[in-house]
């Protein structure tokens, strides 16, 4: 069993890491001129809604992790886990960048697949220790496979991308 100690500095680095990560991609993310030159399917959610479930997502992410890591010590489930989370973190920040700095949805719904990927990975790792933990990131899968279908019909309704 782990010290108070290590658990609250285990919470302080996953609230820590979320933080970042939604830091980083909320200032990649740019509502200005061009994204609302976009065309975009009428089932879209209100821009306001974004901010509210990412910080959902976020904070169960963060939960998830802590209960992930505290359920086993040993050094090879962690290890995985940090990577998983590492990916994840890096695909996460790198999909703002790509559809809002770069402008370039066709890219950014090629990126998103790969994100789902790393959720679905970061889902299975976290399960081999904790169900609850595994459970925690389902909305995470939902919301970027939401993500990739509107992505998709933005690359639809606007391509072709990078001309100009």
């Amino acid at each position: 069993m782990e010290s108070n100690a290590a658990n609250w500095i285990s919470i302080a680095v996953a609230v820590g890491v979320a933080l970042v990560v939604a830091v980083a991609g909320g200032v990649l993310t740019t509502l200005g001129p061009w994204y609302h030159g976009l065309r975009r399917p009428a089932w879209k959610p209100p821009d306001w809604a974004f901010g509210p479930i990412w910080a959902t997502i976020f904070a169960l992410a963060a939960v998830s992790a802590v209960i992930a890591w505290n359920a086993d010590a040993r050094p090879e489930p962690r290890r995985a886990l940090l990577v998983a989370y590492g990916v994840n973190a890096v695909l996460n920040i790198a999909w703002s960048a790509i559809f809002f700095r770069m402008r370039r949805p066709d890219w950014a719904l090629a990126e998103v697949v790969l994100l789902w990927l790393s959720i679905l990975a970061l889902i299975l790792v976290t399960l081999r220790v904790s169900t609850l933990g595994a459970v925690l990131l389902l909305p995470y899968l939902v919301w970027v496979g939401i993500a990739a279908v509107l992505n998709r019909a933005i690359v639809r309704l606007n391509g072709p991308f990078g001309a100009g």
